[in-house]
């Protein structure tokens, strides 16, 4: 053990032969060896440790020759910045462009030994320069790229293990520090281009400054343009700052400001410019200067905001048409072809109008003149809106000056600015790092993952402040990856292991999960890279056109996947040059798509190291969209009523018109991104359902609950559940169990609406004896109308609320609780009266309220209620539908005993006052009067004015008493409540009359005979059984007296049944003509020939139907007149029938004939009367021909022959004749005519309601059908007195046959 240890504690010593990677894992192993000596191991030790030692020879031996080029101003700092390196850790390099910094400080640092023992990694802010940079590295060393000298970016990786420089964008130097913490590959690392500040730049700074005290054998250099160098040097301690000149030329400003000239009076003498119309001018002043300065064009370099402002100055200077002058566009979404041509030589003057990409990234040879607009858009995140804004901003002094910097290259420059000198002195010096303009989540993430500590002690050259730290919390809570605590969840690991927008982490997570990742891959890779989709300004209709093939209607996402699939397809058919080809065709950047592939296969390993499963068949929308919802939750919006979007925490939004959707808006979307440029745009969008968002979103949405009650149907309290997220309503109502949200209030619904109100559906003893209980008590308040008997809700809520646990508040956990306890006290919570009970009540009585009302045989059931205005309040009847017709109204008027004195006083007080005042005090004479009266007996207004005219001597009429018994409250009226035959409720009412009109029908059908084969069959006229007058038929529980008939229907006849003897009667004598038919078939067959007049008959009755009906209806009256005219009983079997039928056939010939010939001259009379009409009226005589044409139309119709009484129907040639006598008479009688027709037109209405109101309650009076032909002869007594009537007739005769006809 003592021999060893000094051994160990030499080869520690000799540590530092190794390579930096090894170091920490030998040092460590042999740490373990010191511990517990092994030789075996120590062996294997050696053998490593000898490996790395070689490793680090082979390294020194392979370093090549290195030259310098000496016409670069770095060349003359070279010692000057190895010495600085020997002495300080980090060191700060100054130059502009074109200095020879970026490609000589790797061969500065071989040259004093670096990169033996480890890599000197070079970043670059972009891609496409560490490709550039590495190559040229690589030439100038005189070796091939990929071996001494390397290169790595996303998706590339050209280094080995001999590589002594490795290129790479700092985002890829960032990604390493995940598997190698301390970044012990590196023993130098040259940060380039750091005043571009970009997030990953501020990053990796910060994050040096926390490595170095751990590394002290680690070199920093940080190289920038001229820009805030202390702020790096105080950053890292003072490091020493080199300065390097760049190859410039010197460069004029002009100022020349958009803005108005005025005189010293303040008047205008130029209006404002344009941007346009200023590069316009500029360009004119630019050759001016050339001409007076005898100089060639020289290229002009325009600084735009934008692209679209790109191809408006575009358009703008096209149409101006310079001379000799070439307008390029130059952006970064350009095509790589596009962005070459400014690289190309060429005649004359060119102007490259460009975004400020062209301020660092890219330098565009051979510029003479720089015009700055002095904007550009920056992006910018907003921490309130939690939007990406991309607004048109001024630019600082440090960015104007490097536009100005773009010229003076070649030869001396001139900058234009379109701003005034003042305006640049007050703009800030230099623009804000990205780091205070963008999200934080990704930075937070990566150094919760890495282990970096408090993100407010991490040592940012310019720290973020407190609201953008907490956002970037916020975005990770929302995603899931941190929990309340600010702490790395089990997926948060899992996110910060994927190289992508933690959004897009989250959608790779959730789609595994959902069995979507196939898809989801699609879309994460393409939203990190730019869109492949080309819309070239001059052609976008066909790009539009060519890249409709795989929109689709519901989600540019699913467009993104059918994009795909379409180009993999070409992918699989077609060779590379057809394969460019078609993208070309298609619109489609080759490149960027082939950039797609790289990501996607980059995110596919990554997914299969993390063993997330990839789904075999393709996935639905919902699983494809729920996993993209997943990262967006804050972006999906609801649509408005105005067509736009409000999106989370009220933020209204529009979808961008690029968009697939479109114009169909659906309710609900998500957003890949809100940006804001003239308008804030959700691009990349698609319809989600508004069901997906609560299970995703669980951890975000606030549950707000209102609106509790009882259900009965559940058992349980329910209250309404509105869910929100960020403010959007996701859920308006849903109804949720409120039992355990609130136990409290549930348990007090529940005792008060479910216990106390019997609201429940339980099979607990205790509920049923109680609700009995207060049934009874119920029905005794009922009847007394008062509610001062049974106690009140309080009462009975304290009862349970003193018996019931506190944790019970639903049905399901009362009736297992009460199931369980009622069998040790069989009596829990049954009620006794004294618990309920407020007063006593003696004075109901089942004399006074009695249950049942008797008519004749039957007994109907009489309810009570008490509860004003509601439509069963009072007393109610129930009475089977055919019963209506039968019912008393007088009887119904008394109620029952107990009301009827509260009735009485009502009407008294409705009387007008003067007779009103007669029997004050009301309720002392309406009780005097009662103890005379015998209850029930006739009508009840009535009688009260008998006693009260015999105990005061003033009389009440009749219409007194009605309207007072108009006025009366409704519950002083007998409700009547209808049902069928099986005594299912129709309806109720208080009005008789309009019930047994609106049940008619009801009626008849619960009168219907019981349906039989038989019952269904015709009834032949040949032996029909007997129908029997009247019969016994059970109706809603009562025995009912009906009269049977035969009906006639549809030329058939059957047997029915009727609630009315009078109309059993019509009905029974209609179907009789129908049989006789039928058994006189013979002589009905020759007599339908054989009439007399036939074809002038068919001629005058066409106006109103066919002949045949005609013939029809002439043969069955004619047997009424002939067979059953003047018989007492009419017969009521087959055999009957059939005997009368032969003893009176012998005369149906000559009563049909002589029917016949009356039938013809009424219609001829009628036919001439028709003709009158015809031709022009004269609009004084309108009201009479009105009457005269109802009248005709009362007389002739259809069917008249029948219908109309055989001893009428003699009479109407006579009718019809004073029809013709008042025509004639008429213009010189209007006035006169015009008053008669006003009084026989409301005789006529009175008979019409009259006869409606019968039709509906299946009366026949014999007393309406005579008022009806008296109505005639009272005509012809008006109008034509020559003719005479059949009856003596005059207005007053009229009203007294009116006061016989039944009401």
């Amino acid at each position: 053990m003592t021999d060893q240890a000094p051994a160990i504690d030499q080869l520690l010593k000799n540590l530092d032969h190794a390579m930096l990677a090894d170091r920490p894992r030998l040092r460590r192993q042999l740490l373990e060896l010191r511990k517990k000596p092994d030789e075996e191991k120590l062996a294997q030790w050696v053998t490593r440790m000898q490996a790395s030692c070689a490793q680090v020879t082979a390294r020194r031996a392979s370093l090549p020759l290195i030259r310098y080029d000496d016409s670069l101003p770095i060349a003359a700092k070279r010692d000057e910045i190895k010495a600085a390196l020997l002495k300080h850790q980090v060191l700060i390099i100054a130059g502009e462009t074109g200095s020879g910094k970026t490609t000589q400080l790797p061969k500065i640092c071989l040259e004093i030994g670096r990169g033996q023992y480890g890599l000197i990694g070079h970043t670059q802010p972009r891609r496409i320069a560490a490709r550039s940079v590495a190559s040229r590295v690589a030439e100038e060393l005189a070796t091939p790229l990929g071996a001494l000298v390397g290169y790595q970016v996303r998706f590339e990786d050209q280094s080995d293990s001999n590589t002594l420089i490795k290129l790479m964008t700092d985002g890829i130097l960032l990604a390493e520090t995940q598997n190698d913490r301390y970044l012990e590959r590196y023993d130098t690392i040259i940060v380039d281009e750091a005043h571009e500040r970009s997030l990953n730049i501020d990053f990796l700074l910060g994050y040096l400054k926390t490595l170095l005290p751990r590394r002290p054998d680690l070199k920093v250099i940080i190289t920038s343009a001229t820009i805030d160098l202390e702020r790096f040097s105080k950053h890292f301690d003072d490091a020493p700052i080199v300065e390097v000149s760049g190859r410039t030329f010197p460069v004029d400003t002009w100022y020349r400001p958009l803005t108005l000239e005025q005189d010293e009076e303040g008047n205008r003498v130029e209006d404002d410019l344009t941007v346009d119309q200023a590069i316009l001018a500029t360009l004119d002043e630019i050759a001016a200067y050339e001409r007076s300065e005898r100089r060639s064009p020289g290229d002009v370099l325009v600084f735009l905001p934008g692209e679209r402002e790109i191809r408006d100055a575009a358009d703008m200077l096209r149409k101006a048409q310079l001379k000799h002058t070439e307008i390029l566009p130059l952006y970064a979404r350009l095509s790589p072809a596009e962005q070459q041509r400014i690289f190309q030589s060429h005649p004359g003057r060119r102007v490259v109008l460009a975004t400020n990409v062209a301020e660092t990234s890219l330098t565009v040879p051979g510029i003479r003149y720089v015009i700055d607009s002095g904007t550009a858009r920056i992006s910018r995140y907003s921490y309130r809106a939690k939007v990406q804004r991309l607004p048109i901003e001024a630019i600082s002094q440090a960015s104007a000056n490097q536009r100005k910097g773009r010229c003076g290259r070649v030869e001396p420059g001139i900058c234009i600015r379109l701003y005034s000198e003042e305006d640049f002195i007050g703009r800030p010096e230099f623009t804000d790092p990205e780091i205070l303009r963008t999200n934080l989540a990704a930075v937070i993430l990566q150094m919760l993952h890495l282990r970096l500590g408090e993100i407010t002690d991490f040592p940012f050259i310019e720290p973020p402040d407190g609201k953008a730290i907490s956002d970037g919390f916020n975005l990770l809570q929302e995603l899931s990856a941190v929990d309340r605590n600010s702490q790395l969840t089990p997926l948060g690991r899992q996110l910060a292991r994927l190289p992508v927008d933690p959004r897009m982490g989250r959608m790779l997570l959730e789609a595994a999960k959902l069995g979507s990742l196939q898809e989801v891959l699609i879309v994460a890779s393409a939203m990190s890279i730019q869109d492949p989709r080309e819309r070239p300004p001059e052609r976008q209709q066909a790009a539009d056109q060519a890249h409709a093939q795989w929109k689709d209607v519901d989600s540019d996402f699913a467009g993104l996947v059918n994009l795909w699939r379409g180009f993999e397809e070409q992918r699989q058919a077609l060779t590379a040059s057809p394969l460019r080809n078609w993208c070309r065709k298609n619109f489609l950047n080759y490149l960027r798509l082939r950039e797609w592939r790289d990501s996607h296969r980059q995110l596919s390993l990554i997914c299969r190291d993390m063993q997330l499963s990839l789904n075999k068949e393709p996935a639905d929308f919902a699983k494809l969209h729920k996993a993209v919802l997943s990262g967006l939750l804050s972006q999906i919006g609801q649509k408005t009523e105005d067509g736009d979007y409000l999106g989370a925490r009220q933020r209204r939004f529009w979808i961008h018109p690029s968009s697939g959707i479109g114009k169909k808006r659906p309710q609900w979307l998500m957003a890949a991104e809100l940006v804001e440029t003239t308008k804030l745009y959700a691009r990349m969008v698609a319809k989600i359902d508004a069901d997906w968002i609560e299970p995703l979103a669980g951890h975000l949405i606030k549950k707000n609950h209102f609106e509790p009650h009882w259900e009965k149907k559940r058992g349980q309290v329910v209250a309404f559940e509105q869910i929100t997220l960020f403010g959007l309503i996701v859920v308006g109502r849903r109804p949720v169990h409120y039992g355990p949200i609130d136990p409290v209030v549930s348990r007090e619904l529940f005792i008060r609406e479910g216990l106390v109100r019997g609201e429940i559906q339980s099979r607990a003893q205790c509920l049923t004896a109680n609700q009995q209980l207060l049934e009874q008590l119920d029905e005794l308040e009922a009847k007394a109308r008062r509610r001062d008997i049974l106690a009140d809700e309080e009462t009975l809520y304290a009862f349970y609320d003193a018996r019931l646990p506190a944790e019970i508040h639903q049905t399901a956990t009362f009736d297992s609780w009460y199931k369980v306890n009622s069998q040790k006290d069989p009596q829990l919570l049954i009620m006794r009266e004294e618990d309920v009970l407020a007063r006593d009540a003696s004075e109901v009585t089942a004399a006074h309220y009695p249950d049942t009302l008797h008519l004749g045989d039957l007994a109907l059931a009489l309810s009570y209620h008490f509860e004003p205005n509601h439509p069963r309040d009072g007393v109610t009847l129930r009475v089977p539908a055919p019963l209506l017709p039968a019912l008393p109204a007088e009887r119904l008027e008394w109620l029952v005993p107990g009301v009827i004195e509260a009735k009485c006083i009502a009407l008294v007080r409705n009387l007008p006052k003067a007779l009103r005042k007669n029997f004050v005090p009301v309720p002392d004479f309406v009780r005097a009067a009662l103890q005379r009266i015998e209850f029930a007996q006739g009508s009840l207004p009535q009688a009260l004015g008998r006693e009260l005219l015999r105990m005061t001597g003033a009389r009440v009429s009749d219409e007194a008493w009605a309207e007072a018994a108009q006025q009366v409250e409704s519950h002083l009226k007998m409700n009547l409540e209808v049902v069928d035959g099986q005594g299912k409720f129709l309806g109720e009412g208080r009005d008789l009359a309009e019930l047994t009109a609106r049940f008619a029908e009801a009626s008849q059908a619960a009168l219907a005979v019981p349906q039989t084969a038989k019952s269904q069959q015709p009834v032949e006229a040949k032996g029909f059984a007997a129908v029997a007058e009247k019969t016994q038929q059970k109706i809603a529980g009562l025995s009912m007296t009906v009269y049977p008939a035969l009906v006639e229907e549809n030329a058939t006849v059957k047997e029915g049944r009727f609630s009315t003897a009078a109309e059993a009667e019509f009905q029974h004598r209609r179907a009789l003509q129908r049989l006789l038919m039928q058994q006189l078939a013979e002589p009905a067959k020759f007599l339908r020939g054989k009439l007399p007049g036939l074809t002038e008959l068919g001629l005058m009755y066409r106006e109103l139907g066919r002949i045949d009906a005609l013939v029809e209806d002439i043969l069955l009256a004619s047997l009424d007149t002939c067979v059953l005219d003047g018989e007492a009983n009419l017969p009521r079997d087959g055999a009957g029938l059939a005997a009368l039928a032969e003893r009176k056939r012998g005369s149906w010939t000559e009563h049909a004939e002589r029917l016949a010939r009356l039938t013809l001259d009424v219609l001829k009379l009628w036919h001439g009367l028709q003709k009158r009409f015809k031709g022009k009226i004269d609009l004084a005589q309108a009201v009479a021909l009105n009457d005269i044409k109802q009248q005709l139309s009362n007389l002739v119709y259809p069917g008249f022959v029948r219908e109309t009484p055989a001893l009428w129907l003699k009479e109407l040639p006579r009718l019809l004749k004073a029809i013709e006598l008042r025509l004639e008479k008429l213009p010189s009688q209007v006035q006169k005519d015009r008053v008669w027709s006003g009084e026989l037109g409301g005789l006529w209405a009175q008979y019409q309601n009259r006869l409606n109101k019968h039709a509906q309650e299946g009366k026949r009076d014999p007393q309406l059908t005579l008022y009806r032909w008296w109505l005639e002869e009272y005509r012809v007594s008006l109008f034509a007195q020559q003719l005479g009537t059949k009856v003596p007739i005059s207005d007053k005769r009229l009203s007294k046959q009116w006061s016989l006809v039944e009401a």
